[in-house]
């Protein structure tokens, strides 16, 4: 072989060898729920990749096999397990979730942002092919345990396009993966998969980190659903009494939502595995007790984690929202630092409760253009006062006969009526009025300046200034008409 030709041959190994990397890539793409779904004829159909079998079945599962969902909220993550053939569950696939609202603790009622944690089944007729988030499964949001609690909510979903108000949201092509799992599951005759929505993994030390958020007592009863699947590796046996979770245990006789509980037992073999890992978590969580002695967790807002990820919006259409995790956006604190930051917080949430207040109360009080409050840079100018008080009577050729003349003489050396308050905003006896008119030479009491009014009940607010005396001339005395033609 000449040269040439080896040379050749070479390249066609290197090219050959560049290609099975480029469709390692792809094939690991794939796994990793970038499907490329402009090649999706129907989502409902979706099969999962060569890549998915292949590792379903080195772990011993069938593709039709059970499955569970199990979300962690802090961490912001789903996860897909499977039944084995010996009915051990095992960890088939991790995504990350896009979008949850809220901040960790349960749903409690409508509007409140909060996503559901517990534990849901999920049925076949709760898979949503049509749902306008591009594909959807309804947790069945209240539950058992939710109801008898009084919590409210409808159509919280796991579903797609990266947007929640309540919802676990995936990107389109995590959530066809997630759907099609199900879909296999049902059609292998499980009647219902179940969801574990937890605000973290339940260890001991986040246990101990989060010792003083008021959901502990609510996360206390859900961690031992938790630790037994931890266990045993398999869904735990919900049942509901007393309005609480009880799990995998055997009663006599009925169990009623918001009754007493029957009276109730383990089965030994759990009980005696469950009696050893508790002895191996309170080591455990004593020794994080003194890791965090003094310090306590700061859980951040959803504007927090938000804030986090706010580079991952750019590019892309409005209603992609991701909102990132509370691992990231939280922190340690000093007890007393997060006690002054809480208080800092709440103050700045009252305040802008008291100007929403305050907002709304002056548009109801200018409503319709009634009670609108004048402006202080504008104050009603002292020329126009004064004018409106040196203005001379005029004496039509009647008045000289009418005995009432001094009466309307006197009323037109006033300021007119919408002026009165701002000259005398405090009532004065009519004869000292009168006596202030007839004076030639008296000083004029400082004139008040008006600068605002009110617009709840129109009062006037005064200020006083200094103005120069004004003389006001007193009209001639008549003489009687008889002397009109006398000497």
């Amino acid at each position: 072989m000449n040269g040439l030709s080896l040379m050749r041959l070479r390249n066609l190994v290197a090219t050959a060898t560049v290609a099975a990397l480029l469709a390692g890539c792809t094939n690991d793409a794939l796994d990793t729920a970038t499907v490329d779904l402009s090649t999706v004829k129907n989502k409902t159909e979706y099969q999962l990749s060569s890549k998915m079998a292949a590792k379903m079945s080195e772990l011993g599962m069938q593709k039709t096999a059970p499955i569970a969902l199990r979300i962690f909220k802090e961490e912001g993550t789903l996860e897909v397990w499977k039944a084995n053939t010996s009915n051990r569950f095992q960890l088939l696939k991790s995504y990350k979730i896009c979008a949850w609202s809220g901040k960790l603790g349960p749903k409690v009622k409508e509007g409140d942002r909060q996503a559901p944690e517990g534990f849901y089944p999920l049925f076949p007729q709760q898979l949503n092919p049509n749902s306008k988030y591009y594909l959807a499964i309804n947790t069945g949001y209240p539950n058992t345990y939710d109801r008898a609690n009084g919590r409210q909510g409808t159509h919280l979903m796991i579903h797609g396009a990266c947007s929640s108000s309540g919802c676990y949201s995936m990107t389109d092509e995590q959530m066809i993966e997630i759907f099609a799992m199900a879909r296999d599951a049902f059609k292998g005759g499980q009647q219902s998969v179940q969801l574990q929505a937890f605000p973290f993994r339940m260890t001991a030390e986040n246990m101990a980190r989060h010792r003083n958020n008021p959901n502990i007592e609510f996360w206390n009863m859900l961690k031992v659903g938790y630790d037994q699947f931890e266990v045993t590796k398999r869904p735990p046996e919900i049942n509901v009494c007393e309005k609480k979770y009880v799990f995998n245990q055997q009663g006599s006789g009925a169990f009623n939502p918001g009754g007493t509980c029957p009276a109730m037992s383990t089965p030994p073999a759990l009980q005696m595995a469950m009696s050893t890992f508790e002895k191996g978590y309170k080591l455990d969580y004593d020794k994080a007790m003194k890791k965090y002695d003094g310090m306590v967790w700061y859980e951040p807002s959803e504007a927090e984690r938000k804030a986090i990820v706010a580079k991952q919006r750019a590019g892309r259409e409005l209603a992609y929202a991701p909102t990132g995790n509370s691992i990231d956006a939280g922190k340690l604190m000093k007890a007393s630092d997060l006690e002054k930051k809480l208080a800092e917080q709440k103050e700045a949430e009252e305040t802008k409760v008291a100007v929403e207040i305050q907002k709304k109360e002056l548009e109801k009080a200018t409503k319709g253009g009634t009670h609108v409050p004048v402006p202080a840079a504008n104050p009603v100018p002292q020329p126009v006062l004064q004018a409106a008080v040196e203005q001379p009577a005029k004496n039509s050729f009647w008045n000289l006969f009418s005995k009432s003349e001094p009466a309307e003489q006197a009323q037109l050396t006033q300021p007119p009526p919408e002026l009165q308050a701002a000259v005398q905003p405090q009532a004065q006896p009519a004869g000292a009025a009168a006596k202030q008119t007839r004076s030639v030479a008296a000083p004029q009491k400082a004139q008040p300046e008006v600068t605002a009014v009110s617009a709840a009940n129109a009062e006037v607010t005064v200020a006083p200034t200094t103005e120069a005396p004004v003389a006001v001339e007193e009209p001639p005395k008549k003489r009687p008409f008889w002397k009109i033609w006398g000497n």
